[in-house]
């Protein structure tokens, strides 16, 4: 099929004749005559339009739904979770944040344990404020690239004969975000009682920094930790379980989308 006025071919179906076969079994010369015709048929089908019908295809948005409603699956598990996990922990330590918010001399009388030995230093601010916020900032932008990512994969922008879609969408989205990390970041240094940092907007938005309970003076010392304990074993022990539940996932996707 081709265009009228423009001469592009956008689709060749090719078919043979089944009654037309040569035996090629028998180890011979064998004259074979290779014949052919055309016929020419014209569509309205934009040039630019030309692969839709293969991303519409019966068999792929099967398979995506089933990995869309996997990870819809996770997320909401993961959430569920979360939330069941904080009411139970707010429920517990809802008297003693109160306790240690209003009245820290009387709660200095009782003997502490577990995690109030370090509730005066839990809300100190940090060292290194602007690094801080930085980090908040940027890893709001990401998420929100996450989100807008995933919303566009959802309605069917990305499909597997527009591969260049879904590496220009995060960097153009990345950029349009950058002034959300600006944002959050500026605001939440100044919450930290930072100063000199160029930002406007979260500057003059910024909101003062209320801690559910007080923080002392002096901070305590911390004794040493075990080895498994420390930073980076955490990081990767927290980190090992939904990396391997999303790379699988996103695996199985991009198996689907570019190799069936």
């Amino acid at each position: 099929m081709y265009q009228e006025f423009k001469d592009r071919v956008i689709e060749i179906s090719a078919r043979m004749d089944p009654h037309s076969l040569l035996d090629l079994t028998e180890d011979k010369e064998v004259e074979a005559e290779f014949m052919y015709n055309v016929k020419w048929k014209e569509t309205d089908t934009p040039f630019e339009k030309r692969m839709d019908k293969y991303s519409m295809s019966s068999s792929l948005p099967h398979h995506l739904e089933i990995h869309w409603v996997s990870i819809i699956n996770s997320c909401v598990t993961v959430l569920m979770l979360t939330g069941f996990l904080a009411t139970i922990l707010m429920r517990v330590l809802k008297n003693d944040f109160i306790k240690y918010g209003q009245d820290e001399a009387a709660a200095y009388d009782q003997e502490e344990t577990g995690w109030k030995y370090i509730h005066g230093d839990v809300f100190r601010f940090p060292k290194y404020k602007s690094l801080f916020a930085a980090a908040l900032g940027s890893g709001t932008q990401l998420f929100a690239l996450m989100v807008f990512i995933f919303m566009l994969a959802l309605v069917g922008v990305f499909y597997p004969y527009n591969r260049g879609a879904l590496f220009t969408a995060p960097v153009v989205i990345y950029a349009l975000t950058s002034g959300i990390a600006g944002y959050v970041a500026t605001s939440f240094f100044f919450q930290l009682e930072g100063k000199n940092w160029g930002g406007i907007a979260g500057r003059n938005r910024k909101a003062e920094f209320q801690a559910p309970c007080r923080t002392t003076k002096y901070p305590r010392e911390i004794p040493p930790l075990p080895w498994y304990w420390s930073s980076i074993p955490q990081m990767a022990m927290a980190g090992f379980l939904p990396f391997s539940a999303i790379y699988i996932e996103l695996y199985y996707i991009s198996f689907d989308e570019y190799c069936e």
